[in-house]
């Protein structure tokens, strides 16, 4: 194997994970930027206007992926992303509770809605990992 594979090889093994989990982020964040109305039935009636929770936490999840993009604040990027996606899970469980089949929404289908609450687990698992191997 030559030396640039070998290179090339261990950069992704060290970054691969970091920048595959900000990609994910980045993805979500735009997404709640571009079209908030996927994500405003996840805010829970408690906390009053939905737009600002929805914009809030597509920054926090653009924060977080550029945090994550750069070796050094990874650390800090895994740690915020564990926080903000531990944070965003009693959203998760508003969408999973309020889903219906009718729902206009792919996010607000019963299937989706409640399959998400699990994935939250794994995702926390993940940017955990990033922030430990970031030190």
């Amino acid at each position: 194997m030559s030396s640039l594979a070998t290179a090339a090889r261990r950069q992704l093994s060290q970054h691969g994970p970091a920048l595959a989990l900000a990609a994910l982020l980045a993805t979500s964040g735009t997404i709640h930027l571009v079209k908030p109305g996927v994500f405003r039935p996840l805010i829970p009636r408690s906390l009053g206007d939905p737009d600002p929770w929805v914009l809030g936490s597509g920054v926090a999840e653009l924060a977080c992926a550029g945090a994550l993009a750069v070796p050094a604040t990874r650390q800090v990027g895994g740690l915020a992303s564990a926080a903000l996606l531990v944070g965003v899970f009693p959203g998760n469980v508003t969408m999973a509770v309020r889903s219906r089949p009718d729902a206009r929404s792919w996010a607000g289908k019963p299937a989706v809605a409640w399959a998400r609450l699990p994935l939250q687990v794994p995702l926390v698992a993940w940017a955990l990992a990033v922030a430990r191997r970031a030190r």
